[in-house]
């Protein structure tokens, strides 16, 4: 079914099905953090996502302020949408990516309308994002989702306001 998705935790039971998919179909600047390591899919790099998804274990109240979610449809892991605490109270940023094979199917609009649910459980009231202008996916699921964006300096900023009526799942 397109668009229809289910966000699970990131744990050590869906870390290692996440890695394969980043592995197999987006490019490491595109999923994690730069790390000083060979280009490409190396055994450093590869270590360097579950850790880096390791240090999120803990969700919103953990050291990172971060909760990272599977994105699943049709039974498999297809990307990964997370949300972290910012400064201003009540307020998470978020960010996605998605399997190439996954793209362009309504899954992103589908994972980030579930996120803002999960948002609003969690006392939030302001789910944030940055994106470039040219980002077309990105920006087609912020609008989706009923982000209002503004262009500063060459970054797409998105702000979606939790206190109104939240995006249908």
């Amino acid at each position: 079914m397109t668009g229809a998705v289910r966000l699970e935790p990131v744990d050590e039971r869906n870390l290692e099905p996440l890695l394969s998919v980043a592995a197999a179909e987006a490019e490491p600047e595109d999923v994690m953090p730069p790390v000083d390591a060979p280009a490409g899919w190396s055994l450093a790099r590869r270590d360097a996502f579950r850790e880096f998804h390791r240090a999120s274990l803990g969700g919103l109240n953990g050291p990172t302020g971060t909760a990272m979610y599977a994105i699943v449809s049709g039974g498999e892991v297809v990307g990964m949408v997370r949300m972290t605490r910012r400064d201003e109270p009540g307020t998470v940023e978020t960010g996605m990516w998605l399997g190439r094979s996954a793209r362009g199917r309504g899954l992103g609009a589908a994972a980030l309308r579930q996120l803002l649910h999960v948002a609003a459980g969690a006392g939030m009231h302001t789910v944030v994002a940055n994106t470039t202008p040219d980002n077309a996916g990105a920006i087609s699921v912020l609008r989706k989702c009923g982000a209002e964006l503004r262009e500063e300096d060459g970054v797409l900023h998105a702000r979606m306001s939790l206190d109104s009526a939240l995006p249908i799942r």
